[in-house]
């Protein structure tokens, strides 16, 4: 019978933590607690742990491949990241191997497992609006292989991390309708899971408290999928109300054409009868009619920065072993790009 190697997972359960705590412990990052440092070395040694010399092997050599994992390809700040990811790791001798999730956790489980397989050298990723928890990232963690988020993160994860300040967005998005006269404005939001989708949220109500005016839950409808059909039928439902908005802010510009079309569908006049903002500045924003008042986000400088980071840290780590992976977050601008919408 074939003995069973030790891993970083065995230790972690016999301990009771997470495997990237034990890994972290074992290469003395500075923010594990001595006594958690010597409960691993401990264990470790008493179990004979060894690390997989041929993972080893295969990282000093390295593959020159980094794997992308993204909710969706056909939305158009996606399609302007992977111009950025694609570009930089060009320019520095990388292929990318691109993976889909779908917005599906099952299937971005799936994507790891694959790029891990593959032996990737790094790995960038937007999480789906379904993940909750990133047990399904540690086999990475535990063979050392680099991992940066973008857009949709997990904070708890160690890890670097591109963004925007969402919450920001939101707020303009939400205080250019306020100045723009609306005084009943609804917000078609995203999924409660994503980071990115809260905070624009809480830069809706935080807009709407600093201008003196009431939150209405019944003005805020929750999207799933985060798609045309969406914004088009929750604001088909608003202008049920009783009291009907004359301002939307839609989480993303694919939600805010498809309310802004509801509108013309009613025979209402946009931007006198209800003024529309969305949130990404794709090229749908710009075709509309009218065109969409938007919150641009720099897609093309999130792709270009996440991929600087990890090609960075691959390197880093080929040089000295002992390097420590990042762990900060750079958040780029976003500003307000005035359209016919409003």
């Amino acid at each position: 019978m074939t003995k069973h190697r030790i891993t970083l997972k065995d230790i972690a359960e016999k301990l009771g933590i997470t495997v990237t705590t034990v890994s972290k412990a074992l290469k003395d990052y500075p923010d594990i607690s001595e006594d958690t440092k010597k409960k691993v070395h401990a264990l470790a040694k008493k179990l004979n742990y060894q690390p997989d010399s041929q993972a080893v092997a295969l990282r000093g050599k390295g593959s020159k491949t980094i794997g992308l994992i993204i909710p969706e390809i056909v939305h158009y700040f996606f399609s302007s990241v992977i111009n950025g990811i694609m570009n930089h790791a060009e320019s520095n001798g990388y292929r990318v191997l691109i993976t889909l999730s779908n917005n599906r956790l099952e299937m971005e489980k799936k994507q790891v497992n694959l790029l891990f397989s593959t032996k990737v050298d790094g790995v960038l990723v937007s999480l789906t609006n379904e993940t909750k928890g990133t047990k399904h990232f540690d086999i990475l963690k535990e063979y050392d292989i680099p991992v940066v988020m973008f857009d949709k993160v997990d904070n708890k994860f160690h890890c670097n991390k591109v963004t925007i300040d969402d919450c920001l967005g939101g707020y303009n998005a939400t205080k250019h309708l306020i100045d723009s006269g609306c005084q009943r404005i609804a917000h078609i939001r995203g999924p409660k899971k994503p980071l990115n989708s809260i905070g624009r949220f809480e830069g809706y109500k935080k807009a709407l408290i600093e201008a003196n005016m009431v939150f209405d839950p019944s003005l805020v409808k929750e999207c799933t999928e985060v798609v045309y059909d969406e914004g088009y039928q929750f604001c088909k439902e608003l202008l049920k109300l009783p009291k009907p908005p004359d301002g939307i802010f839609a989480v993303t510009d694919q939600v805010g054409v498809g309310a802004l079309n509801a509108l013309k569908d009613a025979k209402l006049n946009i931007p006198e009868d209800m003024k529309i903002v969305g949130f990404s500045d794709s090229q749908i924003a710009q075709v509309s009619q009218p065109p969409l008042t938007t919150i641009h986000q720099p897609g093309y400088e999130i792709g270009e920065t996440a991929a600087k980071l990890l090609i960075e840290d691959i390197e880093l780590r080929k040089k000295d072993p002992n390097h420590m992976f990042g762990s900060k977050q750079i958040v780029l601008d976003t500003h307000l790009i005035k359209r016919g919408s409003t």
